[in-house]
This record gives structure tokens, sequence and C-alpha cells, in this order.
């Protein structure tokens, strides 16, 4: 008799139960013994009521408010699309991947030189991540260098909102930017409301390592919880340089700074919608640059997925990026390495696909060529799916012995089977034949743009693209 049971998912596990509760631990020392630093009044005054130990600026954080924290915060963050269909459901197991945001520099899709990021090219990535299938949500993939500063993320914000349907990961300066990104959002959602109920765009935040939560940071956080804009207020720790060298000081030094961001947070609104996370990578001592395509940054990743699960709560990751300065055969080993850890390791919001040059420029090829990866890790993670009708017995007794199953229907089957859109499967072709094309010059024909607006932003100063 066969037993059909549900198939079976592989997952990435790099920490044991008792290394969960010694970076937990170690966070909670932190806060009590180092504390933070609170630059915002408002904040002060709510850990001032809750019980912290305030001196000035310097807070030091007793546990019970971070497990306060942790308990209040939702444990699943739903978010829809700019037409208000749900479409990320970010809970336990569930991956998404989407770009990343303010790269100075970008690769131009048509004369492949690296120059500044504009406008047009903000534009341009939202209507491509609405084309691909794969990328779930979108970033602004540059800093829009001919709009004025005042105004740079407002700009923005608005060329995703008209360039792609797909939920919007947004930064923003200060809390005046982010009033003028929300009414633009309620308006686009039917109202406050509406937007409320169903919203299509997080906002990414950081604190400042070490320790340092400053007056900026804090008055974006506290708006977002008091107007239910789901917040991802994650470190960004190069260790050696801003936190300890060690990868598991770096990651106990983040897991502080997010935990007491989360605290505030949720003294300010309890159960307003949070994401937890970290970006954690190692600085490269040649340069003093963040590594983006190392496996110091998956694997710390996937501890903080790990964290999530216990915490319960929605988690940030960091895939498809690398640290070469072309879409080479660099660009799609670290690539494939981080994609495949993300998806193994089920952090929920995996941004930065499609960036090069440790996150300096912006690339469509890249990003483009990591759509593919992600539609082939996902067959191959998603398991072997086992019942009575994959089994297919009775189409084997039908066909029967010495026959074929080319002309036999079996919709089934279908999901499962890759059908790349740039990948190369043809037969053999002779040395050089025209029809031989390399892997780049594919991703960038994939996919041509229908709409007129999609136009190259022009050449710029022409700048150093060497290798590392």
């Amino acid at each position: 008799m066969l037993h059909f049971t549900s198939h079976q998912y592989p997952q990435l596990r790099v920490l044991s139960d008792d290394q969960i509760r010694d970076l937990h631990l170690a966070a909670l020392e932190i806060l009590e013994r180092t504390g933070v630093a609170v630059q915002h009044e408002r904040a002060l005054e709510l850990l001032t009521r809750a019980g912290a130990r305030v001196d000035g600026e310097r807070v030091r954080i007793p546990s019970h408010l971070v497990d306060q924290a942790i308990r209040t915060a939702p444990e699943r963050v739903v978010i829809s699309t700019r037409t208000g269909d749900r479409a990320m459901p970010l809970e336990n197991g569930r991956v998404f991947f989407g770009t990343g945001s303010d790269t100075p520099n970008t690769i131009d899709p048509e004369t492949r030189e690296r120059r500044r990021s504009r406008r047009q090219d903000v534009a341009n990535f939202a209507r491509l991540c609405d084309a691909l299938p794969n990328i779930d949500f979108i970033m602004s993939m540059g800093v829009a260098s001919d709009v004025p500063d005042t105004a740079l993320f407002i700009y923005e914000f608005a060329d995703m909102v008209m360039g792609s349907s797909k939920p919007i990961v947004f930064t923003a300066s200060d809390e005046n930017d982010i009033a003028q990104i929300h009414r633009i959002a309620a308006a686009v959602a039917g109202g406050e409301e509406a937007l409320k109920a169903r919203p299509f765009l997080i906002h990414y935040s950081e604190p400042v390592t070490p320790l340092l939560h400053t007056p900026a940071g804090l008055a974006k956080l506290l708006f977002c919880a008091d107007h239910g804009i789901p917040v991802a207020y994650v470190s960004g720790i190069g260790a050696g340089g801003s936190a300890p060298a060690a990868l598991a000081g770096a990651c106990a030094l983040a897991n502080a700074e997010c935990l007491s961001g989360l605290v505030v947070h949720q003294l300010a609104s309890p159960g307003a919608p949070f994401i937890y996370g970290a970006n954690v990578s190692v600085l490269d001592m040649h340069t003093l640059v963040m590594t983006y395509g190392g496996p110091d940054l998956s694997l710390t990743n996937a501890a903080f997925a790990e964290m999530a699960r216990v915490y319960r709560l929605p988690v940030w990751g960091l895939a498809g990026a690398t640290d070469s300065k072309v879409v080479d055969a660099q660009a799609g080993l670290e690539a494939t390495c981080s994609i495949s850890s993300a998806i193994l390791s089920r952090g929920n919001l995996v941004h930065d696909v499609g960036y090069v040059e440790s996150g300096l420029t912006s690339s469509m090829e890249m990003l483009a060529m990591c759509d593919e990866i992600i539609a082939m890790l996902r067959i191959l993670y998603t398991g072997l799916p086992m019942d009575k009708e994959r089994l297919a017995l009775d189409v084997i007794d039908e066909v029967g012995v010495g026959g074929n199953f080319l002309l036999r229907a079996h919709p089934a089957l279908l999901p499962h089977r890759s059908l790349p859109a740039a990948a190369h499967r043809p037969q053999q072709l002779p040395p050089m034949d025209p029809g031989r094309q390399h892997r780049s010059r594919r991703s960038r024909q994939r996919p041509r743009p229908r709409d007129p607006r999609l136009s190259p932003a022009g050449p710029g100063p022409r700048q150093g693209t060497s290798r590392h």
C-alpha cells in the first residue's frame, strides 16, 4: 500500500538550540549592561515610563521589556500589491525576493558603461521588476542624482508606484519624507484606513552601529508604528569595522540593536507590524568595503532566520548580489550561492537582488540573471512532491511496455519543469556560429520593454569598471 504524506522541504540550520539561546542572552546582556544611545525625546519618555534605566541619552533596557516586545509584535505580516491583492504573507517558511535601494551607480543597459544613477533608472528598474516573475517586491535600485536632494526619496517612491504594482520597500531621509510618502500611498490605496488594512509598502531603516538610535531613525520608526506602516529596522554591520571581527560578536551586537528598536516600536504601538533581522558581513581589509558575495553574509542571514523563528517574527534577508564589478562568472557564482542559502534558510524578505560592486552599483543584467537563478532553485528546493496523481501509475499502465509518453497529457508534471528564459539549451553549435551568444547578452535581451517610456537615461561620464 502506498502512503502519501507531505513531501520534504530542504532547510538549512546553522545554529544549535544552545547557540540560539546564547545569541539571545548575549543581546540581553548588551542591552542591560552597555545599553544603547536613544536620541529622541518621545522614545526616551516611552522607555522611562516602561521602566528602562535612562541616564541622559544612554538607556539600559531590562530583559522583560524585550520579552514583552517580542510577544506583542505580530508573527505574520501580509503585504499587498498596489491594487490591494494580498501578495506577500511574511510568515514562517515563505521566501520572497526583491531588489535593493540607493545605489549611487548603475550599469547602463545599452552602453554597458558604469555611470551615476538617475531618476529614469529608478522607473526603468520598477518596470523591469514588474515583468520578472520571480521578483516579488521592488526597491529603488538607485539614488536619483538629477533631482533635488530634499525630495529624492519622494521622487523615487512615486516612480516605483507608477512603474509597478508589486509591493514596495522604500527608504526615506527623515520624518518629513516618510509623511509625504505615506500621503502618496494612502491616496493610491484609497485612504489611510485602506492602506493600513492592505499595506503595499514597507519602510526600510537602520540604527547606526554600534548601538546608536538617531533622531531621524527613531522619528521614522515611531511614524511607522503610529500609522501601521510595516517597518524593517535592521542593522547594517561590517564585522571588523563597526562591530567585532568575530561574526558571533557582530551578530550579538546586531541582535541587540534590532531588539532595542523593536522595544521602542512596540511601546509606541503594541502589535504594529515589524520585520526583524540584520545585514551582517565582514569588511574586506584590503578595501574596507563590506563584502556582499562571500559566504559570511549568507551564514549570518541564515542565523537571523533561525532567531526569527524562535522569536516568531518575520525576518529580513539579503541575496543575489556580488562583489564583482560586472556580470561575469564570479557574479553568477556568488548570486547562486547566496540565493540558494536564502531559500534553504527560509528568510522572508530577501533584498539586494541585482547588486554588483559590493552594493555600489545596480545592474539590469544581473537582475535578469538572478530572476532565472531564483526560478531554478525554487524548483530544486521545493522538494519532490509525491502523491497518487504524480506517481502516475494508471498512466504508466495505460501506455504499457514499449510505449511513449510524448502524446499523453499529464498536467501534474508540468509545474515541476524548468523552462529557462535566458539559459542556453540548444544542441552544440559550430565554434563560430553566429547563433551563439554570451550569457550576459541573453540577459540583456530579456525582457525587452514594451512601454515606450522605458528608455535608457543616456550615457554619462565614463567611470572605471575594472574587476577586483
